[in-house]
């Protein structure tokens, strides 16, 4: 039972390239198999910069001996496999969105609880420096009791905007956004949203405002942009003794595109450096708030040793159907112009 699970890939775009292949290879509690892909130009690739083998289905990864597949692709297809692979009795990774409605992501959870197979979603921000140095400062009372959440993830890039594959703005981003602003405040009554689509005929929204107000009184207010030239900090948290400020994104996407992976970097993986930590603000008073370092390095054992029963999931899939919900209510909120409430 300690052996390392047997893992495949399904996909290799930008997420299935840059996001989880260095993990699963960096991991060594996974036996990375390789990935499932039909695209010619992608089975080059697999079979050259990995140096694993191309599947052609999930049926092919199962009869390589697989235990378990993580699903990076576009994401209408998510639901689809994620419900195949659990029917052929592998573990599951799913990344984000997991589910482009409740209902489908709800049926999933489901479905996975009947055949008790393990399924968790891949909301590796979770484990982004910034978040992981914001709950340790809502813990140690740092900032008093939080009172408001601004957080965003805005970018410019105007032309072509939004990847088609993630299925917009408010799924893409949103999914994180709203994730985190779940896991600091729990659960939300009230959802308002405002969403501008892009021109063209897929017509996928590429800024996207979410205002939530979470059961226990605080408000999260969260950003996504493709188009915005000016980015504003990543968080912005205030609670009622302090704010904590912090800019830009963490540096863990930025070394897994340039080629670095936790193998590669060892003890320095996900170690911001000084000029990068955020802030605590009292008035005129600022101190710097030291940054935790970065874990997306974790998931993937933390996923493992599910799979082998030793410990809970990384992440609990009710917890996308949580998000998923606000999701639903925030598409309906901005058709409206009305606030929705939740049950």
């Amino acid at each position: 039972m300690d052996a390392p699970v047997r893992i495949g890939l399904a996909g290799y775009g930008f997420g299935g390239r840059y996001f989880h292949a260095p993990l699963l290879a960096s991991t060594p509690d996974c036996e990375f198999l390789g990935v499932v892909t039909t695209s010619p130009e992608r089975r080059e690739q697999v079979t050259r910069e990995l140096g694993r083998p191309a599947y052609a289905s999930l049926e092919e990864l199962v009869r390589a001996g697989a235990e378990a597949v993580a699903i990076s692709t576009p994401a209408a297809t998510h639901i689809p496999l994620a419900q195949q692979a659990l029917k052929l009795g592998l573990a599951v990774v799913c990344d984000k969105p997991f589910a482009l409605n409740a209902a489908s992501a709800r049926e999933t959870v489901e479905l996975a609880e009947r055949l008790g197979a393990p399924l968790t979603v891949y909301q590796n921000r979770r484990w982004d420096s910034d978040f992981l140095t914001l709950r340790r400062l809502v813990a140690e009372g740092a900032l008093g009791t939080l009172t408001r959440l601004e957080s965003r993830f805005e970018r410019f890039q105007p032309e072509p905007g939004p990847p088609a594959a993630g299925g917009g703005t408010l799924l893409d981003f949103g999914s994180h956004l709203v994730d985190q602003a779940l896991v600091l405040s729990g659960p939300v009554e009230r959802v308002y949203a405002e969403l501008r689509h892009r021109e063209g005929a897929d017509g996928l929204d590429d800024d996207v405002f979410v205002a939530l107000t979470h059961r226990g009184g605080a408000q999260s207010h969260l950003s996504g942009s493709w188009r915005q030239g000016a980015p504003g900090p990543r968080f912005r948290a205030t609670g009622t003794t302090g704010t904590y400020l912090v800019d830009g994104l963490d540096g863990q996407e930025a070394l897994l595109v340039g080629g670095a992976s936790p193998a590669s970097e060892g003890d320095r993986w996900g170690i911001e450096p000084e000029y990068r930590w955020g802030r605590v603000l009292r008035g005129d008073h600022a101190e710097p708030a030291p940054s935790a370092r970065g874990r997306w390095d974790l998931f993937y054992p933390a996923f493992a040793a599910a799979v082998r029963g030793t410990r809970p999931l990384p992440v609990d899939p009710w917890d996308a159907v949580a998000t998923a919900t606000v999701l639903d209510a925030a598409r309906a909120a901005a058709a409206t112009g009305e606030v929705v409430r939740l049950a």
